[in-house]
């Protein structure tokens, strides 16, 4: 299996202070990594450099065997990098169906006078996006929300909105940023569920960063360990987790 995301010494500093510390890593094509550590680590930084939210001072970034270090946010999504925020970031005065639906505009290719006389090309296309989009809200069981304002709906199925905007997309690499936090046990494993079978039917590559262990567990094909910046462990979940510098790390030594 050969790798689709590559970080080769990242490196990352705020006003002297390392967000990231000369970090490696990869994802395999297909696979799930969980990248892990107590707050501060430096998770969130990197799915940031990733996704071209921030430039790393030192250290590439190489997706599909492409150096995509210095390029620009809109063009990795296009290159087939879609992403979740810790946040919930979606257009909150949105119906839950337009919301997805503005997932689709890497897709759109109609210029601006056929899509507003809506003939032609245009209307196929507007069918073929909008298919996409009720296929999406099926998948993730929104269907009694499609018309709802997505501002208005509870923080778990906001998340849910966040994923299925993604997902719409249509991305080769999938990065989800806490997408379980403040969920209930029963929405986790809604969320678990939809992660799964996402990553089996569309052949997604997924790179998670999550607090929630047991979820990791579960779901991740290999974990990565962060402290302070640095990468103290990596490898199958169950295996990094007897780790002692990786126990250290979350209830000290």
């Amino acid at each position: 299996m050969s790798s689709l995301l590559a970080l080769e010494g990242l490196s990352l500093s705020f006003r002297g202070i390392k967000a990231i510390d000369a970090l490696d890593g990869e994802v395999e094509r297909g696979a799930m990594l969980a990248i892990v550590g107590p707050n501060g680590a430096g998770k969130t930084s990197v799915l940031n450099c990733i996704s071209g939210f921030y430039r790393p001072q030192r250290g590439r970034i190489r997706f599909d065997g492409h150096d995509i270090t210095e390029t620009p946010t809109h063009r990795r999504a296009a290159l087939g990098i879609a992403r979740t925020f810790q946040n919930v970031e979606i257009y909150s005065g949105m119906t839950v169906v337009d919301v997805i639906l503005s997932g689709r505009h890497l897709h759109m290719t109609s210029d601006l006078l056929r899509a507003g006389l809506f003939v032609g090309p245009c209307r196929r296309e507007e069918v073929r996006n909008r298919g996409e989009v009720e296929r999406i809200v099926d998948f993730l069981e929104l269907g009694s929300y499609r018309s709802a304002v997505a501002g208005a709906l509870p923080a778990g199925i906001q998340k849910r909105v966040a994923l299925g905007r993604a997902l719409a997309m249509e991305p080769t690499l999938l990065l989800l940023d806490e997408v379980t936090s403040g969920m209930s046990i029963e929405e986790k494993r809604d969320m678990a569920r939809f992660i799964g079978e996402a990553r089996a039917e569309r052949g997604l590559t997924v790179l998670l960063i999550e607090h929630d262990l047991s979820f990791v567990v579960g779901m991740a094909d290999r974990m990565l360990v962060m402290d302070y910046g640095r990468k103290i462990a990596e490898g199958p979940p169950e295996e990094v987790l007897r780790k002692p510098e990786v126990v250290a790390a979350y209830v000290g030594a």
